[in-house]
């Protein structure tokens, strides 16, 4: 029984930091302007080909 409880901490813990990744990804993504969305568009794109 124990070993299930350690086993469902663990991917609570998992969750929360993947959760945490994500939110701290779209912050960021929010702060940047259309026109840095852009340039960061293009350099990807030429990067690619």
């Amino acid at each position: 029984m124990k070993l299930w409880k350690w086993l469902g901490l663990a991917g609570l813990a998992g969750v929360a930091a993947t959760g945490a990744i994500i939110a701290r990804d779209q912050r960021q993504r929010a702060q940047l302007t259309p026109e840095q969305v852009r340039d960061r568009l293009r350099d990807r794109f030429d990067e690619s080909g």
